[in-house]
Protein backbone atom coordinates (compact mmCIF):
# COMPACT_ATOMS: atom_id res chain seq x y z
CA UNK A 1 0.00 0.00 0.00
CA UNK A 2 1.69 3.73 -1.10
CA UNK A 3 2.25 5.72 2.00
CA UNK A 4 0.69 9.08 2.30
CA UNK A 5 2.37 11.77 2.82
CA UNK A 6 0.67 15.14 4.81
CA UNK A 7 1.65 18.46 4.49
CA UNK A 8 0.74 21.86 5.43
CA UNK A 9 1.66 24.68 3.81
CA UNK A 10 0.99 28.74 4.69
CA UNK A 11 1.55 30.88 2.52
CA UNK A 12 0.34 34.93 1.46
CA UNK A 13 -1.44 34.86 -1.59
CA UNK A 14 -0.84 38.57 -2.97
CA UNK A 15 -3.62 39.05 -5.66
CA UNK A 16 -6.30 37.98 -2.65
CA UNK A 17 -4.70 39.70 0.09
CA UNK A 18 -5.05 37.33 2.58
CA UNK A 19 -3.38 34.17 3.99
CA UNK A 20 -4.04 30.66 2.85
CA UNK A 21 -3.09 27.21 4.87
CA UNK A 22 -3.07 24.41 1.94
CA UNK A 23 -3.05 20.95 2.90
CA UNK A 24 -1.12 18.00 0.58
CA UNK A 25 -2.31 14.49 0.72
CA UNK A 26 0.19 12.88 -1.43
CA UNK A 27 1.04 10.13 -2.56
CA UNK A 28 4.06 8.55 -4.74
CA UNK A 29 1.55 8.47 -7.56
CA UNK A 30 -0.14 11.29 -7.18
CA UNK A 31 -0.36 14.86 -5.67
CA UNK A 32 -3.60 16.27 -4.65
CA UNK A 33 -4.24 19.87 -2.92
CA UNK A 34 -6.60 22.10 -1.64
CA UNK A 35 -7.01 25.04 0.56
CA UNK A 36 -8.43 25.35 3.18
CA UNK A 37 -11.32 26.86 2.83
CA UNK A 38 -11.87 24.48 -0.16
CA UNK A 39 -10.64 26.08 -2.89
CA UNK A 40 -9.34 23.47 -5.46
CA UNK A 41 -5.54 24.09 -6.54
CA UNK A 42 -3.85 23.06 -9.47
CA UNK A 43 -0.22 21.75 -8.74
CA UNK A 44 2.32 19.32 -10.44
CA UNK A 45 5.56 17.54 -9.58
CA UNK A 46 7.56 20.81 -11.08
CA UNK A 47 6.25 22.80 -8.63
CA UNK A 48 5.86 21.36 -5.70
CA UNK A 49 8.48 19.83 -3.70
CA UNK A 50 6.95 18.21 -0.78
CA UNK A 51 9.66 18.97 2.15
CA UNK A 52 11.40 22.28 0.89
CA UNK A 53 10.48 24.42 -1.75
CA UNK A 54 8.33 26.39 -4.20
CA UNK A 55 4.75 26.37 -5.66
CA UNK A 56 2.26 28.11 -8.15
CA UNK A 57 -1.38 28.21 -6.37
CA UNK A 58 -4.10 28.70 -8.19
CA UNK A 59 -4.00 32.97 -8.60
CA UNK A 60 -0.70 31.73 -10.31
CA UNK A 61 1.29 33.61 -7.73
CA UNK A 62 4.78 32.58 -7.09
CA UNK A 63 6.35 31.53 -3.91
CA UNK A 64 10.14 31.95 -3.90
CA UNK A 65 12.32 29.41 -2.30
CA UNK A 66 13.82 29.82 0.34
CA UNK A 67 17.55 30.72 0.84
CA UNK A 68 19.87 28.80 3.07
CA UNK A 69 21.82 31.56 4.28
CA UNK A 70 18.14 33.37 4.60
CA UNK A 71 19.21 35.74 1.99
CA UNK A 72 16.01 36.07 0.53
CA UNK A 73 16.73 38.53 -2.35
CA UNK A 74 16.98 38.17 -5.57
CA UNK A 75 14.51 35.61 -6.93
CA UNK A 76 13.07 37.00 -10.25
CA UNK A 77 15.37 39.04 -12.82
CA UNK A 78 15.06 39.52 -16.55
CA UNK A 79 17.77 39.46 -19.17
CA UNK A 80 16.43 40.73 -23.02
CA UNK A 81 17.78 42.82 -25.94
CA UNK A 82 19.79 41.38 -29.14
CA UNK A 83 22.44 38.97 -28.54
CA UNK A 84 24.60 41.17 -30.53
CA UNK A 85 24.23 43.54 -28.41
CA UNK A 86 25.14 41.34 -25.40
CA UNK A 87 27.83 39.56 -27.33
CA UNK A 88 29.66 42.89 -27.79
CA UNK A 89 29.35 43.85 -24.36
CA UNK A 90 30.88 41.02 -22.68
CA UNK A 91 33.18 40.78 -25.30
CA UNK A 92 32.36 36.83 -25.90
CA UNK A 93 32.72 35.04 -29.04
CA UNK A 94 29.04 33.70 -29.11
CA UNK A 95 25.88 34.13 -27.33
CA UNK A 96 24.18 30.77 -26.98
CA UNK A 97 20.51 30.64 -27.91
CA UNK A 98 17.70 32.90 -25.72
CA UNK A 99 14.95 34.29 -26.28
CA UNK A 100 14.15 37.78 -24.44
CA UNK A 101 13.02 36.95 -21.11
CA UNK A 102 11.30 39.29 -19.22
CA UNK A 103 10.36 37.10 -16.23
CA UNK A 104 13.10 34.26 -15.07
CA UNK A 105 12.31 32.23 -12.20
CA UNK A 106 14.49 29.91 -10.21
CA UNK A 107 15.21 26.19 -12.37
CA UNK A 108 15.14 27.95 -15.58
CA UNK A 109 18.37 28.01 -17.62
CA UNK A 110 19.40 31.07 -18.13
CA UNK A 111 22.67 32.68 -19.38
CA UNK A 112 25.98 33.28 -17.80
CA UNK A 113 29.38 33.88 -17.87
CA UNK A 114 32.44 32.18 -17.00
CA UNK A 115 36.25 31.79 -17.88
CA UNK A 116 36.96 28.28 -20.01
CA UNK A 117 40.10 26.65 -19.23
CA UNK A 118 42.02 28.04 -22.57
CA UNK A 119 41.42 31.56 -20.62
CA UNK A 120 38.56 32.67 -23.20
CA UNK A 121 35.44 34.12 -21.60
CA UNK A 122 32.42 32.35 -22.86
CA UNK A 123 28.66 32.41 -22.68
CA UNK A 124 26.70 29.48 -21.78
CA UNK A 125 23.32 28.39 -20.45
CA UNK A 126 23.31 26.74 -16.59
CA UNK A 127 20.16 26.72 -14.56
CA UNK A 128 19.72 28.86 -11.69
CA UNK A 129 19.51 26.85 -8.39
CA UNK A 130 23.45 26.00 -7.24
CA UNK A 131 23.89 21.61 -6.85
CA UNK A 132 27.22 21.44 -5.06
CA UNK A 133 29.60 18.62 -6.64
CA UNK A 134 29.34 17.14 -3.66
CA UNK A 135 25.32 16.72 -3.05
CA UNK A 136 23.30 13.50 -2.98
CA UNK A 137 20.54 14.85 -4.78
CA UNK A 138 19.19 17.74 -6.65
CA UNK A 139 16.61 19.32 -4.47
CA UNK A 140 19.16 21.58 -2.89
CA UNK A 141 19.17 23.27 -5.74
CA UNK A 142 15.98 24.61 -5.14
CA UNK A 143 17.31 26.56 -1.58
CA UNK A 144 20.82 27.64 -3.68
CA UNK A 145 19.46 30.62 -5.79
CA UNK A 146 21.59 33.12 -3.76
CA UNK A 147 24.71 33.36 -1.90
CA UNK A 148 25.18 35.79 0.51
CA UNK A 149 27.97 37.95 0.65
CA UNK A 150 29.71 38.13 3.88
CA UNK A 151 29.93 33.95 4.48
CA UNK A 152 30.05 33.14 0.99
CA UNK A 153 34.13 32.43 1.24
CA UNK A 154 32.99 29.71 4.36
CA UNK A 155 29.80 28.42 3.79
CA UNK A 156 29.79 24.89 2.17
CA UNK A 157 27.53 25.13 0.02
CA UNK A 158 29.62 27.96 -1.84
CA UNK A 159 33.08 27.83 -1.31
CA UNK A 160 34.37 26.06 -3.51
CA UNK A 161 32.99 27.59 -6.43
CA UNK A 162 33.60 31.12 -4.30
CA UNK A 163 37.49 29.99 -5.36
CA UNK A 164 37.60 28.64 -8.51
CA UNK A 165 34.20 28.74 -10.62
CA UNK A 166 32.92 32.34 -10.32
CA UNK A 167 30.59 33.47 -13.57
CA UNK A 168 28.65 37.10 -14.52
CA UNK A 169 24.79 36.49 -14.42
CA UNK A 170 24.00 39.48 -16.90
CA UNK A 171 20.51 41.02 -16.63
CA UNK A 172 19.05 43.89 -18.15
CA UNK A 173 17.28 44.49 -14.44
CA UNK A 174 15.60 42.62 -11.11
CA UNK A 175 12.35 42.69 -9.58
CA UNK A 176 12.03 43.23 -5.38
CA UNK A 177 8.83 43.79 -3.50
CA UNK A 178 8.06 46.76 -0.95
CA UNK A 179 5.04 46.38 1.68
CA UNK A 180 2.41 48.74 1.26
CA UNK A 181 1.36 50.80 4.44
CA UNK A 182 -1.49 49.75 5.58
CA UNK A 183 -1.63 46.85 3.08
CA UNK A 184 -1.09 43.56 3.34
CA UNK A 185 0.25 43.58 -0.12
CA UNK A 186 3.55 44.42 -2.02
CA UNK A 187 3.84 46.52 -4.67
CA UNK A 188 7.09 45.20 -7.47
CA UNK A 189 9.65 47.52 -8.28
CA UNK A 190 11.85 46.90 -11.40
CA UNK A 191 16.00 47.68 -10.97
CA UNK A 192 18.14 48.64 -13.88
CA UNK A 193 20.66 50.61 -14.84
CA UNK A 194 20.71 54.34 -15.66
CA UNK A 195 23.24 53.27 -18.74
CA UNK A 196 20.67 51.09 -20.57
CA UNK A 197 23.23 48.89 -20.26
CA UNK A 198 23.08 44.92 -18.73
CA UNK A 199 23.95 44.60 -14.80
CA UNK A 200 27.01 41.98 -14.43
CA UNK A 201 25.11 40.30 -11.35
CA UNK A 202 28.15 38.42 -9.24
CA UNK A 203 27.57 34.75 -9.37
CA UNK A 204 28.87 31.21 -9.08
CA UNK A 205 28.88 27.90 -10.56
CA UNK A 206 28.95 24.48 -10.51
CA UNK A 207 29.33 21.05 -12.48
CA UNK A 208 26.91 17.80 -10.63
CA UNK A 209 26.54 14.39 -12.16
CA UNK A 210 23.45 12.45 -11.36
CA UNK A 211 22.76 9.27 -10.91
CA UNK A 212 22.13 8.54 -14.36
CA UNK A 213 24.88 9.83 -15.35
CA UNK A 214 24.16 13.60 -16.87
CA UNK A 215 25.89 16.22 -15.92
CA UNK A 216 24.23 19.36 -14.82
CA UNK A 217 25.62 22.65 -14.62
CA UNK A 218 24.28 25.28 -12.29
CA UNK A 219 24.45 28.77 -10.80
CA UNK A 220 23.60 31.07 -7.92
CA UNK A 221 23.82 34.70 -7.58
CA UNK A 222 25.66 36.44 -4.90
CA UNK A 223 23.98 38.96 -2.79
CA UNK A 224 25.08 41.71 -0.09
CA UNK A 225 23.94 44.97 1.56
CA UNK A 226 21.77 47.43 -0.30
CA UNK A 227 22.75 50.29 -1.30
CA UNK A 228 20.67 53.59 -0.78
CA UNK A 229 18.32 52.91 -4.04
CA UNK A 230 17.20 49.44 -3.12
CA UNK A 231 17.57 50.46 1.05
CA UNK A 232 13.75 51.33 1.18
CA UNK A 233 12.42 48.57 -0.37
CA UNK A 234 14.86 45.48 0.49
CA UNK A 235 18.18 45.52 3.11
CA UNK A 236 19.60 43.03 0.11
CA UNK A 237 20.97 43.06 -3.19
CA UNK A 238 22.36 41.58 -5.69
CA UNK A 239 26.21 41.86 -5.95
CA UNK A 240 26.31 44.53 -9.48
CA UNK A 241 30.51 43.50 -10.77
CA UNK A 242 31.71 46.83 -12.22
CA UNK A 243 33.10 46.47 -15.92
CA UNK A 244 36.71 47.20 -14.90
CA UNK A 245 37.00 44.23 -12.29
CA UNK A 246 35.35 41.16 -15.05
CA UNK A 247 38.71 39.81 -16.25
CA UNK A 248 39.65 39.48 -12.26
CA UNK A 249 36.46 38.05 -11.14
CA UNK A 250 36.12 35.49 -13.79
CA UNK A 251 40.17 33.98 -13.23
CA UNK A 252 39.94 31.56 -11.20
CA UNK A 253 43.54 32.42 -10.49
CA UNK A 254 42.68 35.37 -8.81
CA UNK A 255 43.18 35.40 -4.96
CA UNK A 256 40.27 35.87 -2.96
CA UNK A 257 42.11 38.78 -0.72
CA UNK A 258 41.89 40.80 -4.17
CA UNK A 259 37.71 39.26 -4.62
CA UNK A 260 36.12 39.94 -1.21
CA UNK A 261 36.43 44.20 -1.32
CA UNK A 262 33.85 43.66 -5.04
CA UNK A 263 30.76 42.12 -2.48
CA UNK A 264 29.75 45.82 -1.86
CA UNK A 265 26.36 47.56 -2.69
CA UNK A 266 26.36 49.07 -6.23
CA UNK A 267 27.32 52.40 -6.62
CA UNK A 268 23.60 53.93 -6.44
CA UNK A 269 24.03 56.64 -9.28
CA UNK A 270 24.59 53.81 -12.06
CA UNK A 271 20.99 52.34 -11.09
CA UNK A 272 17.25 53.40 -11.22
CA UNK A 273 14.29 51.64 -10.39
CA UNK A 274 10.30 52.06 -10.86
CA UNK A 275 6.96 50.61 -9.62
CA UNK A 276 5.70 48.20 -11.96
CA UNK A 277 2.60 45.80 -12.38
CA UNK A 278 1.83 43.27 -9.81
CA UNK A 279 1.25 40.95 -12.70
CA UNK A 280 5.18 40.10 -12.81
CA UNK A 281 3.32 37.73 -9.93
CA UNK A 282 0.97 36.10 -12.24
CA UNK A 283 2.30 32.54 -13.74
CA UNK A 284 2.94 32.72 -17.33
CA UNK A 285 2.90 36.55 -18.16
CA UNK A 286 6.32 37.36 -19.78
CA UNK A 287 6.63 40.19 -22.25
CA UNK A 288 7.64 43.72 -22.15
CA UNK A 289 4.86 45.28 -20.28
CA UNK A 290 6.33 43.86 -17.35
CA UNK A 291 8.80 45.92 -16.98
CA UNK A 292 6.92 49.42 -17.77
CA UNK A 293 6.68 51.92 -15.02
CA UNK A 294 2.90 52.27 -13.83
CA UNK A 295 1.34 55.36 -11.87
CA UNK A 296 1.02 54.95 -8.02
Amino acid sequence: MPTVIRYRWRYYDEARRRYFVTRYHCTEEQICVEHADATPVEATRQLLDLTEHWLANSTGVFLRPPSDDNSEMCGLYAMFGPSSRHREYFAVDAWPEFPERYKIPPASLAPIIRQAPDGRRVADLLRWGLIPHWAKDETIARKLINARGETVADKPSFRSAYRRRRCIVPASGFYEWQAVPGQNWKQPYYFTTTSGESMAMGGLWESWTNPNGELIRTYCIITGEANALMAPIHDRMPVILPRDTWTAWLDPATDSARIAPLLVPADTSTMTAWPVSRKISSRGDDGPDLVARIDQ
